[in-house]
C-alpha cells in the first residue's frame, strides 16, 4: 500500500477494470516501451482509463520500460514473457462438502468484507478450520489478507487461478476452481466473498446463476449502503435467482434508523459488523449448525 511518486519502477500486470467507484480500464490492443499507461487500483492492475469517478480523480500515468521475463529452463539465460496464469491454481474435480456461506453485496464499498471478516472469526473462535475466498473482483490482495488476519486457515482469490480482472465468462469457472481448491485443502467451512455487487460487470451474476455453486450455500449475507439498496437486492436475490438473504448487513445497518427499516419493511435480519461483529459471527454461526444438522 505504499503512495506511488515520480520515479518509481513498479511491476504490474495488465488487465481491465470497471469500477463504479473508481476506474474504467480496457487493455491496450498492443504495449511496447515508452508508452504510457495508467494504474488502474492498488494492486498493481494497468491498462488505459477510459473513465474515472470525479471523487478518486485521474489514475498515476506510468511509462512502459519493458516486460517482466522468467526462465523456465535450469541454467538458461533465455527468457520469457511472464504471465499471471504460469502458477495459477487448476482445481481438481470435487467441489467441497462442507458448509459455505456467501456474501454479497450492492457494489464496492458496500460492508463485504468487514461482514466477511466478522464472520471468518467467529467461525474461527468456534473451532473450525476456516477458508476465505474472494471470487471477483479486480486483484487486490487487502480482503483475503484481511480474512487470514481474522483467522482464515487458507485464503485465495481469483488471482490465485489466474485471472487479473473477473467478468462474466471467467467468473464462476474460476468459482469452481478455488472451491475445488478449498476442498483438497479440507476445510471446515468456507467464507465466500462476491467483489462488486450483484449488479455489474464482473460476473457476479453469472456464480448467483450456478446452481452447483448455489446448492454449496448455508448461509447468505446480503450488504447495502442504504434501505432502497436493501430492498431492491433482496427482491432482485429473490426473483432473479431464487435466493433468499438470510441477513442484512453493510451501512445500511449503522444505526437503529436502517436495521429498524430494514426489518420492518424487507423482513430480514439485520446487523452491523462493525458494531456488533460478534452478533453477526454467531448468527451465521448458529445458521451453519442448524442447516448442517439438517
Amino acid at each position: 500500500m505504499n503512495v506511488l511518486h515520480g520515479g518509481d519502477v513498479i511491476v504490474g500486470a495488465l488487465g481491465h477494470r470497471n469500477a463504479l467507484h473508481g476506474y474504467e480500464g480496457v487493455l491496450p490492443k498492443s504495449v511496447e516501451a515508452g508508452q504510457v499507461l495508467h494504474v488502474l487500483n492498488l494492486g498493481g492492475v494497468v491498462g488505459k482509463c477510459v473513465s474515472h469517478n470525479p471523487d478518486v480523480g485521474k489514475p498515476f500515468q506510468f511509462e512502459v520500460l519493458g516486460q517482466v521475463l522468467v526462465y523456465p529452463e535450469f541454467g538458461s539465460r533465455q527468457g520469457r514473457p511472464a504471465n499471471i496464469k504460469l502458477p495459477a491454481l487448476k482445481g481438481g474435480n470435487a467441489l467441497p462438502r462442507c458448509p459455505v456461506v456467501f456474501v454479497a453485496g450492492t457494489c464496492m464499498n458496500s460492508g463485504k468484507t468487514a461482514a466477511a471478516s466478522a464472520i471468518v472469526r467467529r467461525l474461527r473462535q468456534a473451532g473450525m478450520r476456516v477458508g476465505g475466498l474472494k471470487l471477483t473482483g479486480v486483484s487486490l490482495m487487502k480482503d483475503t489478507l484481511a480474512m487470514g488476519d481474522y483467522g482464515a486457515e487458507v485464503a485465495l482469490d481469483f488471482t490465485d487461478a489466474g485471472i487479473v480482472c473477473t467478468s462474466q465468462d471467467t467468473a464462476a469457472p474460476t468459482a469452481h476452481v478455488l472451491f475445488s481448491e478449498m476442498a483438497a485443502r479440507g476445510v471446515d467451512v468456507i467464507v465466500a466473498e462476491t467483489g462488486d455487487g450483484v449488479m455489474g460487470e464482473y460476473g457476479v451474476q453469472a456464480i448467483l446463476s450456478d446452481p452447483e455453486l448455489m446448492k454449496l450455500s448455508s448461509a447468505f449475507v446480503f450488504c447495502a449502503n442504504d434501505p432502497v439498496g436493501v430492498k431492491g437486492g433482496v427482491d432482485y436475490l429473490r426473483d432473479a435467482f431464487g435466493i433468499a438473504a438470510d441477513l442484512i448487513a453493510g451501512p445500511a445497518t449503522d444505526n437503529r434508523v436502517g436495521i429498524r427499516f430494514i426489518e420492518k419493511h424487507v423482513h430480514v435480519p439485520a446487523m452491523n459488523a462493525r458494531t456488533d461483529p460478534k452478533g453477526v459471527g454467531e448468527f451465521v454461526l448458529n445458521l451453519v449448525r442448524k442447516r448442517s444438522a439438517a
